[in-house]
């Protein structure tokens, strides 16, 4: 129970890695606030993780509004006593063409990718600066962020600043005691990305390690940057892809 006592904020956990990443917490003995749009969908997979005996409370609402943010700080304190662990899980992906790609859909990938994430670790990081006691913040970028995909050039520009916001926190937070690093997964299966029916025959072929991600294989590596045996790993990303950014066949 390497994570016994501790208490973690969750976004965009109703399903997928994010769930996976709750209930890995859960199993290590943390307390987790878990998050997401959907609310009927946040309750269940509260359910989920209470199932396996692991403590957890569901807090629904928008990962990029300003006041759900602090809403999910707030209930960590108030429910648990704490905050050590913020892992911005959420974010959003609009394909679309660059030279039709609408406003619309470039601010709300904004306000979700990189606003959500940003303000998370500032509300969650003045609370750990608060209790003295130094925490974790880890958040979800993709391998979008490091090779290019046709149709994600607003996508894969967040995904890359918040590599870079990672790095910069470095400098903000670690006086504090507050680690901060980034996970960026690549082509992984979960619900939504089996919804097509070649997606788990295609990365299996272009992948090197044979297959695409299992939500435990990012989640693991979640779980690993949040704990005590990486508290001296600051400003860092890992890239779980089974290896395919160092080859990078495409998918079409």
């Amino acid at each position: 129970m390497e994570l016994q006592g501790k208490v973690a904020i969750v976004t965009g956990a109703g399903q997928g890695i994010g769930l996976e990443i709750c209930k890995k917490l859960a199993s290590a003995g943390a307390k987790v606030v878990l998050n997401d749009l959907d609310a009927e969908l946040a309750e269940k997979a509260a359910e989920i993780v209470r199932a396996t005996g692991g403590s957890c409370i569901a807090v629904s609402g928008d990962s990029g509004d300003m006041q759900v943010i602090q809403q999910l700080v707030d209930k960590a304190v108030n429910e648990y006593g704490a905050l050590d662990i913020a892992i911005a899980n959420s974010g959003i992906t609009l394909f679309g063409d660059f030279f039709d790609y609408p406003a619309d859909s470039f601010f709300k990938v904004l306000q979700v990718n990189l606003g959500g994430t940003f303000f998370l670790a500032q509300a969650a990081a003045k609370q750990m600066r608060k209790q003295v006691s130094g925490g974790s913040l880890l958040f979800m970028s993709s391998v979008t962020g490091h090779q290019a995909h046709k149709n994600l050039a607003a996508y894969g520009m967040t995904k890359a600043a918040l590599e870079m916001l990672a790095k910069n926190l470095v400098i903000e937070l670690s006086e504090f005691g507050i680690n901060v690093n980034t996970v960026a997964p690549g082509a992984t299966a979960t619900e939504r990305t089996l919804e097509d029916p070649d997606y788990e025959n295609v990365w299996s072929r272009i992948t090197p390690m044979g297959r695409p991600a299992r939500v435990a294989d990012i989640a693991d590596t979640a779980l690993f940057l949040v704990s005590d045996k990486a508290r001296h790993i600051t400003g860092q990303t890992i890239v779980v892809d089974g290896g395919w950014t160092s080859v990078s066949p495409s998918p079409y």
